[in-house]
């Protein structure tokens, strides 16, 4: 049987998550991470309001494969009421492992109206909310929060008590105000503040963007678990990397060009058999293309082209030009 997600965060292990990324954390990319070593995945920011309303579009991005398990599901909103009816229905129809609240999406069109962390403006809102949605469902409820709303307004300790005396079960820290959104450095001795704070498992997020990283950052707050988000762009490995590190055993090296052409591939094929139409995959696939190829040599001529692909035929043939071409100027 599958360790359960809580189980894992109170063995001491601690265990790697791929953040709620909207666009990116797609179920294609959630199954390529996990075989990577992710322990925990979280299914993008779905509108609490679009669940209720039966919205196809929104529903679409609560489907799931059993082999992302354990798997969460974020939702956001800034009504009680509708939070609290979308975490029923999505409890019934989807069955995740648990339910994450989003107060940290800095997204102006998201935080604006009171959703995401635009709710750090008003933490009676917060608590409300938590209530409502724990009361609604029989699966555990987390929250995921940024350090506050603005720096007048930074307060991730007062936040994150607030949380947990509301009922959440766990707490993920994005350690970067919503006005910071996603500039700066994440103050990761906010992190090791709250851990200190709650009595319940913190997770750390931000600036993970190594194996090495993820390390220092467990050793720097004492975190329960660790959430990686813009470092698993393009380099779904960093979970083996980020593992090693943690275990203390030799970290395996980045993939060479060979090798990481293979992982695009075999990502473009589950992202083709997740849409169906390959067409429109492969035009959401290039942001992907984009930072799989970040760093190659002459790699912006080869983004450049694999920006025009429709097809994984396309794909695979310019790639396999770039890899003759590579291999002969190495020769």
């Amino acid at each position: 049987m599958q360790q359960n997600a809580f189980d894992m965060l109170r063995s001491g292990r601690v265990p790697l998550y791929l953040a709620p990324q909207a666009g990116v954390s797609e179920s294609p990319f959630r199954r390529l991470c996990r075989s990577f070593g992710a322990d925990v995945v979280v299914s993008e920011f779905v509108s609490a309001e679009g669940i209720r309303r039966h919205d196809r579009r929104t529903h679409s991005y609560l489907r799931f494969h059993d082999d992302e398990r354990p798997i969460g599901i974020q939702i956001f909103g800034a009504d009680a009421q509708a939070m609290a009816e979308a975490a029923a229905l999505v409890e019934e129809v989807y069955a995740p492992d648990y339910l994450d609240i989003n107060f940290g999406c800095p997204v102006k069109k998201v935080a604006l109206r009171n959703g995401g962390s635009g709710c750090l403006r008003d933490l009676d809102m917060v608590e409300r909310i938590i209530r409502a949605v724990k009361g609604a469902i029989a699966i555990p409820t987390t929250v995921k929060i940024r350090s506050g709303w603005s720096e007048e307004m930074r307060d991730p300790v007062s936040i994150a008590l607030r949380c947990q005396d509301a009922g959440a079960e766990v707490l993920t820290l994005h350690a970067r105000t919503r006005t910071q959104m996603y500039s700066g450095h994440a103050n990761w001795d906010e992190i090791a503040a709250v851990v200190e704070a709650l009595d319940i498992p913190v997770i750390g997020n931000g600036d993970v963007w190594t194996g090495v990283d993820a390390k220092r950052m467990h050793d720097h707050t004492g975190c329960a678990g660790i959430m990686i988000a813009r470092g698993s762009h393009g380099q779904p490995w960093i979970f083996g990397q980020a593992r090693a590190a943690l275990d203390g055993t030799p970290i395996p090296d980045d993939p060479d060009v060979t090798e990481r052409f293979r992982i695009i591939i075999h990502h473009a094929r589950l992202a083709i058999a997740w849409e169906k139409d390959e067409e429109k995959a492969m035009i959401e696939f290039r942001k992907h293309l984009g930072w799989y190829t970040k760093g190659l040599p002459n790699g912006r001529i080869l983004r450049q082209e694999l920006f025009e692909v429709t097809s994984l035929q396309e794909a695979e043939e310019k790639l396999e030009r770039y890899l003759e071409e590579y291999e002969g100027a190495a020769v």
